[in-house]
């Protein structure tokens, strides 16, 4: 493996813990009771916080664990596609950062496959 080929398989390795660590501590946050009361703006029913949340947490956790990360990084990618619907759907344009993970899943997903 070139230089340049290791640079960007530790790249993308770094982009997936990050992607990870960062959207379990934000679904952990977002399963808690407290953030019902946003998601309530939603009008949707509070089941739909949980599925999104819980599916977060096992698509963050799947994503850590080597032999689990294409699937981890797919399962993502569903729920980050929901959540922008729902967003976009409720008139709430503010999907910069979902869009930004999903990309960020799609390169990990695209790279474990390779």
């Amino acid at each position: 493996m070139t230089d340049e080929g290791k640079r960007i398989k530790h790249s993308l390795t770094v982009l997936q813990w990050t992607l990870g660590l960062v959207i379990l501590i934000e679904a952990i946050l977002f399963v808690m009771p407290d953030a019902r009361h946003d998601f309530s703006s939603t009008h949707l029913p509070n089941f739909i916080r949980l599925i999104l949340g819980w599916g977060e947490i096992i698509g963050a956790l799947l994503l850590l664990i080597p032999p689990t990360v294409r699937r981890g990084a797919w399962m993502l990618i569903a729920i980050f596609l929901f959540a922008i619907a729902i967003h976009l759907l409720h008139g709430m344009p503010n999907v910069g950062n979902l869009a930004i993970y999903t990309a960020a899943a799609w390169a990990v997903a695209a790279a474990k496959s390779a």
